[in-house]
């Protein structure tokens, strides 16, 4: 008789040791999903030990105390991250009425993992970590290209909030849009 195993699934904050897992699951994913969207020399010119050494330093030495990294592991291994810290305003913008903004500067789950509720984990930490800090609202900037991205967040409750912004990738511009989140309902509640 052969016994299935059950994956043990979970959140943790990142530690500097996360670092090159990290930088594996980056790699991987933006080689995976966004080979058609980056450019060719950001993608095959990738330095694993460099993208590991600027996680660690982000992880170690935050820039504020808004800043921080979450990891999905499965089974003890790092199959996804997120990284967040406070919003910043766009041009023209004011502050949101809702109440303090954070970002979520990356959120991604290896293809391999994908479909396991990584992601959906990802998010709820991170909604667990900030409301209690005053955050009641979260935002992301997601490339009008990636389909799988916005329909996950579609369907984790987010919706686009109408800014737009161009990045100059070198050789080629990334379009992206805004997405947001409410953390908090009209009676208080996260």
């Amino acid at each position: 008789m052969q016994l299935t195993g059950r994956a043990e699934s979970s959140v943790r904050p990142a530690r500097p040791t996360d670092a090159a897992d990290i930088a594996r699951v980056q790699r991987v994913t933006w080689r995976t999903a966004y080979r058609e969207l980056l450019p060719a020399a950001v993608l095959d010119e990738w330095d694993d030990d460099a993208v590991a050494a600027r996680w660690a330093d982000s992880i170690g030495t935050p820039p504020t105390p808004g800043h921080g990294v979450l990891v999905a592991t499965e089974n003890g291994e790092v199959v996804g991250f997120l990284a967040h810290g406070p919003a910043e305003l766009q041009p023209g913008e004011a502050s949101s009425a809702d109440g303090p903004t954070g970002e979520l500067q990356a959120l991604l789950v290896e293809p391999r993992w994908g479909r396991r509720g990584h992601g959906s984990r990802l998010l709820a930490a991170v909604v667990d970590l900030v409301v209690p800090t005053g955050v009641r609202r979260l935002q992301v900037w997601v490339p009008t290209a990636d389909e799988v991205t916005a329909a996950f967040l579609t369907s984790a409750g987010w919706a686009v909030d109408g800014w737009t912004r161009a990045l100059d990738a070198g050789t080629t511009t990334i379009h992206e849009q805004r997405w947001h989140a409410a953390l908090v309902d009209d009676e208080g509640l996260g």
